[in-house]
């Protein structure tokens, strides 16, 4: 009787940090970028960028010249960031987000990736455009 009350209370325990674990998030990327591949016009690094964003699910909203904003909704998640870019590179950068616990420092692990994947393609949209 004893081992099973000692083994409920393991397992209780172990239960409930796994769903600690579970909700822990990861410390948030506030910004991140890189160089574009090869040389372009400002106009054309914004269709580089709206094209890859719209490849992963991203909707964007042209801020004005160097300044798109992407906002990903994914069921009831929501991410923002805004991309602010030049002819040579781009710069990703947190904005606000909804249902991913973001407490200042830490976010759901997701968004990370999310946005490394937004990063990614965008690095990959400027190499299969043509220079002009």
């Amino acid at each position: 009787m004893i081992t099973n009350r000692r083994h409920l209370a393991a397992g209780a325990l172990l239960g409930i940090a796994g769903l600690g674990a579970c909700a822990r998030g990861a410390p948030v990327t506030r910004q991140t970028g890189a160089e574009f591949l090869g040389r372009a016009s400002l106009g054309q690094r914004a269709e580089q960028i709206r094209a890859a964003a719209a490849g992963l699910g991203w909707a964007t909203d042209a801020r004005g010249p160097g300044l798109t904003r992407a906002i990903l909704n994914i069921r009831s998640h929501q991410a923002v960031v805004d991309i602010s870019y030049d002819a040579q590179r781009f710069l990703i950068s947190y904005v606000s987000s909804v249902n991913l616990d973001y407490d200042g420092n830490t976010i759901h692990r997701s968004y990370n990736a999310w946005v490394q994947n937004l990063q990614n393609a965008i690095v990959a949209q400027s190499g299969n455009q043509p220079v002009r």
